[in-house]
């Protein structure tokens, strides 16, 4: 199944509070819950001014529709084609 990268364009997300992001993530679930099994959140990063969210899904088109259910921007969602990492060199 594909995997995603999207990018969310949240001005200050790098100084919301625990109660905001768990407020976020708890959106997320339920919106996912409602969409079935075939779209899975994998995990996030928080930086300055911007969320990216790594997700499984069998298109982008779903990536998009979980993003307006839940009110969520996705400014930039990209097919991840390959992963690297430090082990890649060896």
């Amino acid at each position: 199944m594909p995997k995603y990268v999207i990018e969310r364009e949240i001005p200050g997300a790098g100084s919301l509070s625990a109660a905001d992001l768990q407020g976020i993530a708890q959106k997320s679930c339920s919106v996912l819950s409602a969409m079935g099994p075939q779209i899975q959140w994998v995990e996030s990063y928080v930086t300055p001014d911007k969320i990216y969210c790594v997700y499984i899904a069998p298109n982008e088109e779903l990536v998009r529709e979980h993003a307006s259910r839940g009110g969520f921007p996705a400014n930039r969602v990209s097919e991840i084609k390959r992963m690297i990492d430090p082990t890649t060199a060896e």
